[in-house]
């Protein structure tokens, strides 16, 4: 849909400016906490990470918190394992320069490809002032999570724009890894961005996956981009911060496998296009000469946190749009709300999250801009069918696991063999915990119940329901071993009865110190 002007002159002002003029200050500063060193101390070294998992449940379908926010390394069907092998390097360039390259392979059964790369990617930092990345990752550098958004990727349901939940998709991706010091605010206010181009590459996947003659785009191009502002006392005298933040994803270019669409466009002005927000050319689909090139959706991120040396505590809100109308909050509190305790001094209880993610608005259940307003009262817009596109089918996902929150159901879970999400209308409740049970041994829970009622265009005939639980202890070694056991189930009528158990083993250490 045609975003509104203002939300485009905000885009262009607030990416790019953050790269300029702050040096100086990040010198001085290290980029405002974080761990002890300092940006004039790089990395240097080698580190391995090795491990295996093997995972047996019934109902011929892994329970759904043993699969979900995994990057997409746990298979789908049940009574599967995978051997994962990792190297990461981090390596000094001179100055405040430095290296970070990894691989990571992975041998996963039962999978349409057994053996494949996950991670591949290099980067080039400098300090904690601006890093450029080329190549698939996730979050392997927890100094520098590019995807961090306001809930927590550990322990949270899942980011509706960003979560761990899919593989990483190929990019180029140029971000600040901390929130930086805005000059001349006595470091109360800071920012951090990123703006990143990618590419989808599951076109075999997606060809053993469809059944229907349902017609799609492969071969997808990505563009997400981030600004946040945050305000918060540095020294630590003034125990409340805020932060806002906004971001903007969209899907474009790609062949279709119709051949009456063929190669959609993908010229670098079809590409400034999708960045501001444009409509496309005379080489566009009419769909998007009309609305905007590519599918674009997005979050309004906003924070509250307190913080005591004891405790901490952040209250969030994710609303999320999926065109003009949301962006404009006409589909009232569509998002996810959460609340996270986080405490400082380590026991049984550690951290606490409670998270409502409700997606029944969608700005009303008919789309109708252009209408006779004076016979028909109402903004129009509505049955935004948020995860999903006419022109890109795939939606938002990647292998078919969605790239945002995993209990919008992927599409992987579609048995018909269809693309595209079927249950974007939910409400959806979600608790995780975590903390210490005796010296080495900790423990997560995690537990949601879902409610849904379709899509605006394809409702269920009845509400359906899903209620998961899952349960993971984990025994680390000081040897750089880790163990753990989870335990795992769902039950109702929208992913089954099923019930499984987990075991994996990992080894950590330094190939080069």
């Amino acid at each position: 849909m045609r975003h509104p002007g203002w939300f485009l002159i905000v885009q262009c002002l607030c990416v790019l400016p953050f790269f300029e003029g702050y040096a100086q200050s990040l010198a001085e500063t290290g980029g405002g906490g974080g761990p002890e060193r300092t940006a004039t101390e790089p990395l240097d070294c080698t580190l391995y990470n090795i491990s295996t998992s093997a995972s047996f449940s019934t109902g011929g379908q892994t329970p759904f918190w043993m699969v979900s926010n995994r990057y997409g390394l746990v298979p789908l069907k049940a009574n599967n394992g995978y051997l994962q092998a990792q190297v990461y390097h981090y390596q000094p360039l001179g100055g405040k320069f430095s290296l970070h390259a990894g691989i990571d392979m992975v041998a996963a059964t039962p999978r349409y490809r057994n053996v494949y790369v996950q991670q591949l990617f290099a980067e080039v930092a400098y300090g904690r002032l601006l890093h450029l990345s080329v190549g698939s990752r996730g979050n392997v550098d927890y100094e520098a999570d590019y995807h961090a958004s306001l809930p927590d990727a550990s322990l949270s349901s899942g980011d509706m724009v960003l979560s761990p939940n899919a593989r990483p998709i190929p990019e180029i991706n140029i971000y600040a890894p901390r929130f930086l010091p805005v000059p001349w605010t006595n470091d109360w206010l800071q920012i951090r961005g990123n703006f990143a181009v990618g590419r989808s590459f599951d076109t075999d996947y997606l060809t053993s996956f469809v059944r229907t003659k349902q017609n799609y785009n492969r071969d997808v191009l990505w563009h997400h981009k981030s600004v946040y502002v945050r305000m918060k006392d540095m020294k630590g005298h003034f125990p409340f911060s805020m932060t806002v933040g906004i971001r903007h994803v969209a899907q474009w270019g790609g062949v279709s496998t119709s051949p009456a669409a063929g190669v959609q466009p993908h010229s670098l002005k079809d590409f400034v296009r999708v960045v501001v927000g444009q409509s496309g050319g005379s080489d566009a689909t009419a769909s998007d000469q009309i609305n905007v090139l590519g599918n674009h959706y997005g979050t309004y991120d906003f924070g509250l946190g307190y913080e005591r040396p004891e405790a901490s505590l952040l209250v969030y809100y994710q609303h999320f749009f999926d065109d003009a109308s949301g962006m404009e909050f006409y589909n009232g509190l569509d998002g996810l709300m959460g609340v996270q305790l986080n405490l400082h001094r380590r026991g049984a209880l550690n951290r606490v999250l409670v998270e409502r993610l409700y997606t029944l608005n969608q700005s009303g259940p008919f789309h109708f801009i252009d209408f006779d307003h004076d016979r028909y009262p109402g903004y129009g817009g509505g049955g935004d069918n948020y995860y999903n596109n006419g022109e890109y089918v795939t939606g938002a996902s990647y292998f078919n696991r969605s790239t945002g929150s995993p209990l919008l159901i992927s599409p992987e879970y579609n048995r018909s063999g269809e693309l595209g999400f079927r249950h974007n209308r939910i409400v959806a409740w979600y608790a995780g915990a975590e903390g210490d049970l005796a010296g080495n041994v900790s423990y997560r829970l995690r537990c949601s119940t879902v409610e849904s009622r379709g899509t605006p265009y394809a409702p269920t005939l009845k509400k359906l329901h899903a209620h998961s639980l899952a349960a993971t202890v984990t025994y680390r070694c000081r040897s750089a071993w880790l163990f753990s056991v989870t335990l795992a189930g769902d039950r109702g009528d929208l992913l089954g009865d099923h019930v499984g158990i987990g075991f994996s083993v990992a080894r950590r250490g330094f190939l080069r110190e």
